[in-house]
């Protein structure tokens, strides 16, 4: 073996660990090299100052490049085919040691501990698991500042005025934890910069509450609506709306993000001993909080989904208008999934296509619900006199501008 690579992974991201070579190579090998970002494993010095056991295993690791992988389902388990993580004494941890075989395969493969790697002491490995939950958090941050400056030019002067206003709410808390980070750049106390923060965290989250909250009500206005030119209104609306919303959901997500960074430093400063359950609990907040954000958002695109079922039902007589209502919820479906990416959220959901008009026109239920609309009772005579009864009517209406019919 000419390389190695150690990896340790909480499940939602890994630290790479090895020679920088060693790092490029492998990274470069499964196409994750732009995707990773530094971290330093010089601060798990300053975790365990004291502790001969610790500052053997430490013994040289400082100088080794580290690099932190945020993992996606699929990531993960390309991850776990290169060679296998296994599970360590600390909970929640895995770990692997590859390396690269000098044969015509060039695979890379599990390979036996060396005397740097990580994994030996349970200590360490409750350090690197705060190093990656820091890491996250920030990359997350990161990732929800462009999303950010996306929905921001999808919004029109008055939403972006409201966004505005309702951001200016917490403006205090959002300048007091970028003070916060900047002096964390430069290597500033912990504990003095914990101080500025930690009364801030409730800003964050009343305006996060009211976000949800009118994501709620947009689900609810949908909801409503039962006729195609009532959901061709609504749905027009809802679309900068919901943008406007996701934008303020996005940035009290990356506040929280940076300010558990600031928080993680203050425990690794005061109580390192207690970073591994101060970490989890962490987590079990943050999805505690994804789990309210899928709540609101699976709501509204249910509601969503249910309003392209009524238009597609109504095809004959408001083809335009469905295109214009299925264009709509397309979009806004995007938004949300573009929202929910960051934060590890990933919902299956196909793109709502509109039924063709010619298609619609040889469908009893659609021919059924033309009728009805028009004024025709197709009960009594059933399908037969639908066809009859809706029929002329849609080529009259048809033939009023040589297109697809509507009203």
């Amino acid at each position: 073996m000419s390389e190695e690579v150690e990896i340790i992974s909480d499940g939602d991201g890994a630290v790479l660990k090895g020679n920088e070579s060693a790092l490029a190579r492998f990274l470069k090998d499964h196409e994750w090299l732009p995707k990773a970002r530094p971290v330093s494993l010089a601060r798990l010095n300053e975790m365990f100052r004291s502790g001969a056991d610790v500052a053997e295993t430490l013994s040289g690791v400082a100088e080794q490049s580290a690099l932190y992988l945020k993992l996606t389902p699929e990531s993960a388990r390309r991850l776990q085919d290169a060679g296998g993580l296994m599970k360590t004494k600390t909970k929640g941890i895995s770990h692997a040691m590859l390396g690269k075989t000098g044969d015509h395969t060039m695979k890379w493969l599990q390979v036996q501990d060396g005397p740097l790697s990580l994994a030996t002491n349970p200590a360490v490995l409750s350090g690197i698991g705060g190093l990656m939950s820091q890491a996250a958090q920030q990359a997350e941050a990161q990732e929800l500042k462009e999303l950010i400056v996306k929905l921001d030019e999808k919004l029109d002067d008055v939403r972006r005025a409201q966004k505005d206003e309702v951001l200016a709410r917490m403006r205090t808390a959002a300048a007091e934890i970028q003070e916060a980070m900047t002096i964390r750049e430069h290597g500033g106390d912990p504990k003095t910069l914990w101080d500025k923060v930690s009364k801030v965290s409730g800003q964050i989250t009343n305006v996060q509450e009211n976000a949800l909250a009118a994501l709620g009500a947009l689900a609810d206005k949908v909801e409503s609506k039962e006729k195609t030119g009532q959901l061709r209104k609504v749905v027009r609306e809802i679309e900068q709306d919901v943008a406007m919303q996701l934008a303020i959901l996005a940035r009290c997500f990356e506040l929280h993000d940076e300010f558990h960074v600031v928080e993680l430093d203050h425990v690794i400063a005061t109580a390192p001993e207690n970073l591994g359950g101060h970490r989890a609990g962490l987590a079990k907040a943050g999805q505690i909080r994804r789990d309210e954000v899928l709540a609101r958002t699976s709501k509204l695109m249910s509601q969503l989904d249910r309003a392209g079922e009524i238009v597609n039902a109504n095809i004959i007589l408001h083809s335009r208008a469905a295109r214009d209502v299925v264009g709509a919820l397309n979009v806004t479906g995007e938004l949300v999934a573009e929202f929910h990416f960051p934060l590890g959220i990933e919902i299956a959901r196909e793109e709502l296509v509109t039924v063709p008009w010619r298609e619609a026109v040889k469908d009893s239920r659609q021919l059924k619900s033309a009728g009805r609309e028009v004024g025709v009772n197709v009960l009594k005579g059933g399908a037969a006199a639908a066809v009859v009864l809706a029929v002329p009517v849609v080529k009259a209406l048809s033939q009023k501008d040589g297109k697809s019919p509507e009203v």
